[in-house]
């Protein structure tokens, strides 16, 4: 039976109205404490009204003192509940679901910054448990799910690469020791959220020289498979490839989806270059991958799902330009705020 876009599915245990997702999109407009402004809340309301099926949030970090960037949302204290509940009731009115990217740029205490090779073994068990406790607010928030954040060289990403971990004990040295920390994050989530949807986002290859490859990538989403994750989505470093064109180009991470899909039976989630509906219907059906994910496009057009399921399926506008990426809150140059 082939997989249409616009059809109901299941990402695990939940069922979405169709197989297009948000991918987390960096917006950088949260107050330091990971306060949610206007302006944010009106970003994801134009995104459910849409008709995107599942909408993973930006970046949010788990821990206070994560000091890696400014602007981030945060889950890293109680005080912030009310505020992602209004969000999740938000997206959810849009009969939209809502899953709460989980991330660690750089893990600070007292304003000082540890790298991965200093960490005493306290420190990572404590880490273990920000990404737990903020799965307990993201559930009682009321989102429905979390997705962990291992990719792009945040801080997770670089703990299980080869090129940003040198640890020579049970947290260093082979795949299954520096990727213990992800396991042990999906297990601190299930006993602290068990009902919430746990997906993880990963680099199949970190493209650079001694970094982790689709190998060692592959084995860990087995091994989280094994150990009860619920659905993954797969990246790489350097991902908002520029220039893509509708049925030229798209799909540019697609080899590594097909090849990881037949190898496991969770839900692969592919993020990268999705521009028309034709190519994104081709690669579901010439494969197992079962949902695709977006950013920039839904940058520019956050009602662009809305306006394929209509009829209507002229390719995304955006041009990949890369410029929103320079304007606060990722704003498309090429949309007047006034019309957003």
């Amino acid at each position: 039976m082939s997989k249409k876009i616009f059809e109901e599915a299941m990402l695990g245990k939940l069922k979405v109205k169709n197989r297009l997702i948000r991918s987390a999109t960096w917006e950088g407009m949260a107050e330091d404490d990971g306060s949610i402004p206007e302006g944010l809340f009106h970003i994801y309301e134009e995104l459910a009204r849409g008709e995107v099926g599942t909408i993973i949030t930006g970046f949010t970090s788990v821990s206070d003192e994560d000091q890696y960037f400014g602007g981030m949302m945060r889950l890293s204290n109680d005080k912030l509940i009310p505020q992602y509940r209004r969000l999740a009731q938000l997206v959810h009115r849009y009969d939209s679901i809502i899953i709460a990217q989980l991330a660690l740029g750089g893990y600070y205490e007292e304003d000082k910054k540890y790298e991965i090779d200093e960490l005493s073994l306290g420190q990572i068990d404590r880490i273990v448990d920000l990404f737990g406790d903020a799965a307990r607010r993201a559930k009682e928030s009321g989102f429905d799910g979390v997705q962990i954040h291992a990719a792009h060289f945040f801080f997770l990403s670089r703990f299980i690469s080869p090129a940003g971990n040198h640890r020579k004990e049970d947290y260093g040295g082979k795949v299954e020791n520096r990727s213990r920390i992800l396991m042990e994050i999906l297990q601190n989530i299930r006993k602290k959220a068990p009902e919430l949807h746990v997906s993880m986002k990963i680099n199949i290859s970190d493209r650079i020289i001694g970094g982790l490859e689709p190998q060692e990538s592959f084995w860990i989403v087995k091994r989280l498979e094994e150990a009860g994750i619920d659905s993954v989505e797969i990246s790489a470093n350097g991902s908002s490839v520029a220039g893509i064109k509708a049925n030229l180009n798209e799909a540019y991470f697609f080899d590594w989806g097909k090849n990881l899909a037949e190898q496991v039976e969770i839900p692969v989630i592919l993020v990268g270059g999705h521009r028309s509906a034709h190519n994104a219907e081709k690669v579901l059906n010439e494969s197992r991958i079962e949902f695709l994910s977006l950013s920039r496009p839904l940058i520019r057009e956050p009602d662009l799902p809305k306006r394929w399921k209509s009829g209507n399926k002229a390719p995304a506008s955006c041009v990949s330009c890369n410029a929103c990426y320079q304007t606060v809150g990722h704003h498309c140059i090429f949309v007047p705020i006034s019309e957003k």
